[in-house]
């Protein structure tokens, strides 16, 4: 009992100690309460102060700004002023950004519109577009706004002003209008200056490689969309308007397609007879197409890569040709023209429509392609000719006279024909060999521009003569001489035939007779000295012998009739296009075979004029 007592009073003892402790501890916390609410009263009371003062100052706040202009601790009337003598003067910011920056709403017109970092952009003066102000309701409207708020919320503003600047955007109703028509022009002069045009891929050769410049996509600014934008005064406070914009695509190049282009087949400088222009020269390039590929995958667009490359050049180029286009005659030749008034037209018909044709190197030229079909509705004219060995007149007879013209002008020419035939008989107005027969849906007269220059061909009909000239560009002193080389001759026979009607004993001519012959030709070259180059075989010509046919009344008497074998005479001007039997095969020249050729004298040439 005794010890229970003792640790009663010990405890007791004890807990009257902790009491005595505790107490200052409250005493403690009950000031600091007091001190912070006084503290937060006190702050209060400030902060209300500050509003209150705020909505009694009788000037704009610090970092106050009405459309980009500062109007800070100025009075109503000071602010009216500055905007309006400084409003017309200031510029609308029309700006894009591209898909990839950062949201244009946020961007401010920049002090300095050059400086880096600012986007593309156009500048509108406000009194361009026409505006017209009410500077004193604006500045009343930007200063009531200010004071719209309880002593709270002005407060807080008063205090964000001193560390932002605030824009107060009152532009609406009829403090601030614009001019339409002008607005309208301003837009379109804006969409035209911020409009990019697509930069297409494209490459140039050098000396040893190919400079490709990748593409770039350009863009285009919706001019209408900005004419409302503009006309509404869609703009921020700052006066700065972002514009909207479609995507422009470029046209694009793969390794391969350039590949495709540059290693085509190598080409000389040429004409354009449409247009009467020189075409550019081609050169020949060869590249390693993946690699370039992916070098092109890397660049950046509008980058411009270099590619190692293997470049072949052409003989001429267009600086070249300038001065040497059609300057010398290579081959010439005149045929006179006989037989009808219809006969001489198709030949003079025939001769403009191959006047002025022009062959760029490798071009090769078609008789019936260039000439085209022989009809009544083009003008050509029933006129003697040959089918199957009988004279009869067609539309267009006569214009074989114009293609062997040109043949004998293009042996002179040293050009290369690609396809010929001989008439069937004989003509009477061009050498032996030196023919060339022609017919619509069957023989042509073809021949190649060999030469490394374009050549015209010039074609005259005048005094009832033909000339066929070959103008182009002589690099040499070669000239060309032909002959020709009869094989053999076949007589024709004499045939009678009965005809009733005519009187007893009585004979008339039916056919006339050609003698048959066998030619070969041969071009030979000389140099600018007179020498022999060289000679070579041209063509085999294999003439038809027609036989002369007699008409024969009825005989008194039966006398026995047989062929009368006699000499022949040259057809007249009728021809027969018919593709000759094939040749034999080739005999080698002599060095100076026996000339032959028929030369009219100089008087009887005609000029082009």
């Amino acid at each position: 009992m005794e010890q229970r007592t003792n640790e009663a009073a010990v405890q007791k003892k004890g807990g009257s100690r902790l009491q005595k402790e505790e107490a200052p501890k409250r005493g403690r916390k009950k000031w600091g309460f007091l001190i912070v609410l006084f503290l937060c009263a006190a702050c209060l009371a400030a902060y209300l102060g500050l509003g209150a003062y705020a909505l009694r100052l009788d000037r704009f706040w610090p970092g106050s700004y009405i459309l980009r202009h500062d109007v800070s601790g100025l009075t109503l009337p000071e602010a009216a002023q500055v905007l309006r003598d400084s409003l017309p003067e200031t510029d609308l910011f029309i700006y894009y950004l591209p898909e990839d920056a950062a949201d244009g709403r946020a961007f401010s017109a920049p002090e300095d519109p050059d400086a880096e970092g600012v986007p593309p952009h156009y500048s509108v003066l406000l009194s361009d577009l026409g505006m017209e102000l009410d500077a004193q309701e604006l500045a009343e409207s930007a200063f009531a706004a200010q004071r719209s708020g309880s002593m709270l919320s002005a407060g807080r503003d008063y205090l964000q002003h001193h560390r932002t600047a605030r824009f107060s955007n009152f532009y609406a109703g009829n403090m601030l209008t614009l001019d339409e028509t002008k607005a309208a022009s301003a837009a379109e002069a804006a969409a035209e200056a911020l409009s990019i045009a697509p930069q297409d891929a494209s490459y140039t050769v050098t000396d040893d490689s190919i400079r490709i410049q990748a593409a770039k996509d350009g863009l285009q600014i919706d001019g209408a969309a900005l004419k409302t934008a503009i006309r509404d005064m869609e703009w921020l406070a700052d006066l700065s308007l972002k514009a909207d914009y479609t995507v422009a695509p470029a046209k694009t190049l793969t390794a391969q397609e350039i590949y495709d282009e540059v290693s085509a087949e190598v080409k000389n400088a040429g004409y354009d007879p449409e247009t009467g222009t020189i075409t550019p020269e081609q050169v020949g390039a060869e590249f390693d197409v993946a690699a370039a590929q992916a070098a092109l995958d890397a660049a950046a667009p509008g980058e411009t890569v270099e590619i190692d490359a293997v470049i072949e050049y052409p003989e001429v180029t267009a600086d070249e040709l300038k001065a040497v286009l059609f300057r010398d005659v290579l081959g010439e030749y005149t045929t006179k023209v006989g037989g009808t008034a219809a006969r001489r037209s198709n030949v003079k018909l025939s001769a403009s429509s191959i006047n002025g044709c022009v062959l760029n190197t490798g071009d090769v030229f078609s008789y019936n392609g260039v000439v085209g079909q022989r009809t009544a509705a083009r003008g050509y004219q029933p006129a003697p000719a040959y089918v199957k060995g009988e004279t009869v007149d067609e539309i267009g007879g006569g214009i074989c006279q114009t293609s062997s013209t040109l043949y004998y002008a293009c042996l002179l020419a040293n050009l290369e024909i690609t396809e010929r035939y001989a008439h069937r008989y004989i003509p009477a107005y061009i050498t032996a060999g030196m023919d060339a027969t022609v017919s619509w849906g069957g023989p042509d007269y073809k021949f190649t521009n060999n030469t490394s220059y374009p050549i015209k061909i010039v074609a005259v009909y005048e005094n009832n003569r033909v000339t066929v000239r070959i103008l182009g560009t002589k690099t040499d002193g070669v000239t060309v001489k032909m002959t020709n080389e009869r094989l053999s001759t076949t007589n024709f026979e004499v045939v009678y035939e009965d005809d009733p009607t005519l009187a007893p004993g009585t004979e008339q001519v039916k056919t006339t007779p050609y003698t048959g012959s066998k030619w070969r030709t041969y071009r030979h070259l000389y140099d600018a000295d007179g020498k022999l180059i060289s000679s070579t075989y041209e063509a085999t010509s294999d003439y038809k012998a027609r036989n002369k046919v007699v008409l024969r009344g009825p005989a008194k008497a039966a006398e026995p009739s047989a062929p009368v074998i006699g000499p022949g005479e040259l057809p007249g001007d009728p021809e027969e296009p018919e593709i000759p039997a094939e040749e034999p095969a080739l005999e080698p020249p002599v060095e100076e075979p026996p000339v032959s050729v028929i030369v009219l004298p100089e008087e009887e040439l005609e000029t082009t004029p």
